[in-house]
């Protein structure tokens, strides 16, 4: 909102404001489910190996959500959490872990089978229907645009960067690495894992259960989502944070329970300093994404959803806008034409993602029960 301002100003701020926070709402939904799904798919692999396929291992994915939800409350209430120098470490780490393995489980699985599966077309009309196909391909497009929402925050980190080099210089390398390794592995992982199950490939090679065995390593790989998305969660959702407290004590000033903080002797340690306003709101936001996700538990639907109402304004729009500004390009130009001709292509791609994924969400909802799903 403040690179918006600067560069932009007027209605558009709010605009942005009101895109990027809600995005950020809908990541925390997002990441419980996925959460929770990685959490299941550990239990049942168990299972699956214990009964030895015999038992089809379904449960319900609320108390799952709940205890993520709790783990949730507890580390919201860690001050700074998005500056634990150890986390974006933690965070690499898994991010490998389970990445390199959903990819080599394909390659085996494609070893096994002895031939390459599925076609340069996509899911065969006949296991869905030709309608169903158009929307799915649209979902994908905003899966794949979710999969790039750290866009969201980027700025939000280059803010905790220290200089000298420069944070601009820094985060530029960062991004290209970054873009370029993710890009890597999301490509590897998705071809291969339709190149192993063709028509038949899960929407998470992980959890979906093209794989059985060996159990103990779907475990290590769901583990690692979990212990990934516990952070994630949490850096995802401290800027939505900051601006609700910080909006708050400059409303409320004179209010104690909004301003002042207690302070909680630890031995050993530094004293805790206990908000009980951010106590009360951050618990109450946890609270919300974890009901929501129990009551709308669609994986593949809700990403897809998020990916496309986040990715043309905040991902396209805003930057494109804003690098007009800053470096004067004029009207109509050449320059000014081609940018302008990447973001209207990119708001066809969203309107398209979004209408995939309601689609999605609607025909999920016709066989629903709330607050009974199981896998």
């Amino acid at each position: 909102m403040e690179a918006v301002r600067a560069n932009l100003g007027g209605f558009e701020v709010k605009i942005c404001g009101w895109v990027q926070y809600l995005n950020l709402f809908g990541v925390a939904i997002g990441y419980t489910i996925a959460s929770s799904i990685s959490m299941m798919a550990i239990k049942r692999s168990n299972c699956f190996h214990a009964s030895r396929g015999k038992n089809p291992c379904h449960m319900n994915s609320n108390p799952y959500m709940i205890g993520f939800g709790i783990a949730e409350i507890i580390f919201s209430q860690i001050p700074d959490f998005d500056q634990l120098w150890w986390l974006s470490i933690v965070a690499a780490v898994m991010s490998f872990t389970y990445s390199t393995i959903g990819l080599g489980l394909g390659i085996a699985k494609v070893a096994e089978n002895g031939k390459i599966r599925g076609s340069l077309t996509g899911i065969s009309v006949g296991t869905v229907t030709q309608t169903q196909k158009i929307w799915r391909s649209f979902q994908a497009l905003g899966d794949m645009a979710f999969a790039y929402s750290y866009s969201l925050i980027l700025i939000e980190i280059q803010d905790t960067l220290k200089a000298p080099p420069s944070e601009s210089k820094t985060m530029s390398k960062a991004t290209l690495l970054s873009v370029g390794v993710t890009t890597l592995f999301y490509m590897l992982c998705g071809c291969m894992g339709y190149a192993a199950f063709g028509d038949l490939s899960p929407g998470n090679l992980l959890t979906g259960f093209g794989f059985y065995n060996p159990f103990w390593l779907l475990d290590i790989a769901n583990a690692a989502i979990v212990i990934h998305l516990v952070g994630a969660y949490q850096v995802y959702c401290q800027p939505l944070f900051a601006f609700i407290e910080k909006s708050a004590a400059k409303r409320f000033p004179d209010s104690e329970f909004i301003t002042k903080d207690i302070k909680i002797p630890i031995p050993g340690f530094r004293p805790y300093n206990l908000n009980l306003f951010r106590l009360v709101w951050r618990t109450i936001f946890v609270m919300l994404t974890t009901l929501i996700s129990m009551l709308l538990p669609f994986f593949n639907d809700i990403v897809g959803l998020l990916g496309a109402i986040g990715f043309w304004p905040l991902t396209v729009y805003f930057p494109v806008e804003m690098y007009i500004s800053q470096n004067k390009i004029a009207k109509w130009s050449t320059r000014w034409l081609c940018l302008q001709i990447l973001s209207i292509a990119c708001l066809i791609i969203t309107i398209a993602a979004a209408a995939g994924s309601i689609a999605g969400v609607i025909l999920d909802l016709k066989s629903y029960k709330p607050f009974s799903t199981a896998y």
